[in-house]
């Protein structure tokens, strides 16, 4: 499997925002703006990760495995980071922050499953 580069940044994303929510859950703090937004940047790299698919298929790249199952994980995971900041902003509890904290785990996988699709890896 070749390595996209944004692969490796939406990694990085969704790391960075696991940590600082799961961090702020053990420090007992509620959700502030610094757990929100890693979830709003996580949901900010889906947006330019799916504009970006969309450049590589008019450009002529396509998807190996198949296109709707490519474009509906993408969409399922771009509701993801808004159902947990609007969960994050009707529950004030510091298990807040972990819902925050799923955010970025969850969509980890699921940019892992659409690079498979991506690339043509069919999962063991």
């Amino acid at each position: 499997m070749v390595v996209d580069p944004l692969f490796i940044v939406g990694t990085i994303v969704c790391l960075v925002s696991v940590v600082l929510c799961i961090g702020a859950a053990i420090l007992k703090h509620g959700p502030n703006d610094l757990t929100i937004l890693s979830a709003a940047a996580v949901e900010l790299f889906l947006l330019v990760y799916g504009v970006a698919a969309i450049i590589r298929q008019v450009g002529g790249e396509g998807v190996a495995g198949e296109v709707w199952e490519f474009w509906g994980y993408l969409f399922t995971a771009l509701l993801i980071p808004v159902g947990a900041v609007w969960w994050s902003l009707m529950d004030r509890s510091r298990w807040s922050n972990l819902v925050l904290g799923a955010v970025g785990i969850t969509v980890f996988v699921m940019l892992f499953r659409m690079e498979q699709i991506w690339d043509g890896v069919i999962p063991a």
